[in-house]
């Protein structure tokens, strides 16, 4: 008994340690958009974020590469890669202009 119960916890633990990890980070988001898009958008990431408010970054969640081309259009297509999206959603998710989040970028 006390070995499935130490199997389980373990199976636990793993689990939650690699959904945090998987989640994507407005943090990293933010580093992203400093490092890959700051030049071509011309724009800190707070002017950047506030050109929506939450629920328009929500609907344009599943076009949001083509949205950014729309506001940057000198960003390169490498900075635009599906493994940096999600981080990029949630830099401009947590602080667009309705949430009174302000970055420090």
């Amino acid at each position: 008994m006390k070995k499935m119960i130490k199997i389980a916890l373990a199976a636990l633990v793993m689990l939650t340690m690699s959904a945090t990890t998987l989640s994507a980070d407005p943090a990293k988001g933010q580093k992203l958009y400093l490092k890959k898009l700051k030049g071509a958008c011309g724009m800190n990431g707070a002017k950047m974020a506030a050109k929506h408010s939450q629920m328009e970054w929500e609907a344009v969640k599943g076009d949001l590469a083509k949205e950014i081309k729309n506001i940057c259009p000198k960003a390169k297509d490498s900075a635009l890669k599906d493994k940096y999206l999600q981080h990029y959603f949630d830099f401009f998710y947590e602080y667009a202009n309705d949430s009174g989040n302000v970055p420090s970028c």
